[in-house]
C-alpha cells in the first residue's frame, strides 16, 4: 500500500519508480545495519569496561544517526514519488 503525504495528489507509481523505491529501502537498510553493527560493538566494549556514560552517549549517537538516515530516506523517496 502506497504512503502519500497529506498534501500529495493521488498518483500511480510506475514500475520503474517502484523499483527505485525498493532499491532505496535496500540501500538505507544496509546503511542503518552497518551503523548499528559498528556502534553496538563500541557500546558493548564501553559497557564491558564499565564506562556507562560512554555507552549511553554512543546509544544516543546510534539513535540520532538512525533517525537522520530514515529522514534522508523518506526525503529521497518523496522526491522520487514526485518525479
Amino acid at each position: 500500500m502506497e504512503r502519500l503525504s497529506k498534501n500529495a495528489p493521488s498518483k500511480k507509481l510506475t514500475g520503474e519508480q517502484k523499483k527505485q523505491l525498493a532499491e532505496l529501502d535496500s540501500i538505507y537498510a544496509a546503511k542503518i545495519a552497518g551503523r548499528e553493527i559498528a556502534l553496538n560493538g563500541e557500546i558493548a566494549k564501553a559497557s564491558a569496561a564499565g564506562d556507562f556514560e560512554k555507552a549511553g552517549t554512543l546509544q544516543q549517537q546510534l539513535s540520532s544517526e538512525r533517525k537522520k538516515l530514515l529522514t534522508e530516506l523518506e526525503e529521497k523517496k518523496e522526491q522520487l514519488r514526485r518525479a
